[in-house]
C-alpha cells in the first residue's frame, strides 16, 4: 500500500503444520518442489551435528545462519575455523560483502573489498569445513554432491522433510541446495524446534533459539521475529522464502512466487494468526507490516491482503 493505494502485489503459497503433524491450511501449492534456498541451513547443520560437529551454542547458531556480516559473526567464522585448525582461505564460498549496512560502511573506511568471509553464508562454510576434519573426510571438494558431506546432509533433509528431495541445484554461496516442498519444509522445522535436548536437531534448536541475532543479525527480520516470540524458531532463505515453528507445535512455510523478501514475515504471522497461533507479540513489534517510505515519511505499508491492522 502507497498513500492508500495498492501498489504492488506479492503471490504466493504457504502451509501450516498443526501440532499432532497434520497439515492444517494451505494456500496455492504447498506441494510443489521450490528452492528452501538458506532455510535448508537448520537441516544441514542437525547433519553436521550427527557426523561429529562439536560447537558451542553461540558458533552453532552461526552455523545456521545467513549472518549479516557484523563482527560478531566475522569474528565466530573465524573461531570455528581456528577450532579445527584452518584458514579463511579454506572458505569454498563466493566473494560477498556485509549485509549490515552498518557493518558494510565499517568494512569500507578499513578499505576491505568482497571476501568469502564476509558471505552471509560463510557460518554454514566453516562449519561444513570444521565437520569435515572432526569425521576425517577430505576437506577438498566439500561442495561436491556426492562429497560424503553432501550425502550425510541430502539423507539428513529428506529424514527431517519426511519425503524424498526432488532434485538439487547450486545455491547462490555456491554449496548444493536441495529442492523440497514447502509442507516438507515446515514439517522438518517442527521436527527441529520439538526435538529433544541433546540430540543432533535439539542442540541446533537450542542454539538457534538461544541466539538469533547470530542467526540473522542485530537488525534482521527472522532475528527480530524469533526474539519477539520466546520459543519461535525461524529461518529465511532467497526468493521470499521463510519458515518458523513453534515449540508447541505449530509450523508454518512460505514461498512468495516472485521471490520478493519483502512481505515474507508478515506472510508468515499471517498463516499462524490464521491457524490460531498467538502473534500478539510479533504485532506489537511491528512485524506484521513493513513500512513504504516515501522521502523520509512513512506513507504505507507492506502487509497482507486479509490483515485488518
Amino acid at each position: 500500500m502507497r498513500s492508500g493505494f495498492v501498489e504492488s502485489v506479492h503471490c504466493g503459497s504457504s502451509v501450516v503444520i498443526a501440532p499432532d503433524g497434520a497439515v492444517h491450511a494451505v494456500l496455492g501449492d504447498p506441494t510443489g518442489a521450490m528452492y528452501p534456498r538458506s532455510a535448508n541451513k537448520a537441516m544441514q547443520a542437525v547433519a553436521m551435528v550427527s557426523a561429529g560437529l562439536d560447537l558451542s551454542p553461540t558458533l552453532l547458531a552461526l552455523a545456521a545462519a545467513s549472518h549479516s556480516g557484523e563482527v560478531m559473526h566475522v569474528d565466530g567464522v573465524r573461531a570455528i575455523l581456528s577450532s579445527c585448525g584452518l584458514h579463511e582461505d579454506a572458505l569454498g564460498n563466493a566473494k560477498g560483502l556485509p549485509l549490515s549496512q552498518d557493518a558494510l560502511r565499517a568494512w569500507y573506511r578499513e578499505g576491505r573489498e568482497s571476501s568469502p568471509i564476509a558471505h552471509n553464508c560463510s557460518g554454514k562454510h566453516s562449519a561444513m569445513l570444521a565437520t569435515c576434519v572432526a569425521a576425517g573426510w577430505s576437506t577438498d571438494g566439500y561442495l561436491d554432491l556426492h562429497h560424503p558431506l553432501q550425502v550425510v546432509i541430502t539423507e539428513a533433509i529428506e529424514q527431517l522433510a519426511e519425503e524424498r528431495c526432488d532434485g538439487s541445484g547450486i545455491d547462490g554461496c555456491g554449496a548444493p541446495t536441495h529442492r523440497l516442498s514447502l509442507v516438507g519444509l515446515a514439517r522438518a522445522y517442527r521436527t527441529i524446534t520439538l526435538a529433544v535436548d541433546g540430540t543432533a536437531a535439539g542442540r541446533v534448536a537450542s542454539a538457534m533459539l538461544a541466539h538469533p541475532e547470530m542467526v540473522g543479525g542485530s537488525r534482521r527480520d527472522e532475528s527480530q521475529f524469533m526474539r519477539a516470540i520466546p520459543g519461535m524458531l525461524a529461518k529465511g532463505g532467497a526468493e521470499g522464502v521463510i519458515v518458523g515453528a513453534t515449540t508447541t507445535g505449530w509450523a508454518c512455510a512460505v514461498k512468495l512466487a516472485d521471490g520478493a523478501g519483502r512481505g515474507r514475515v508478515p506472510a508468515l504471522i499471517a498463516g499462524f494468526e490464521a491457524a490460531g497461533v498467538d502473534m500478539s507479540a510479533a504485532v506489537a513489534a511491528g512485524l506484521h507490516k513493513e513500512p513504504v517510505f516515501g522521502g523520509s515519511a512513512i506513507v504505507g505499508e507492506v502487509r497482507s491482503k486479509n490483515a485488518a491492522r
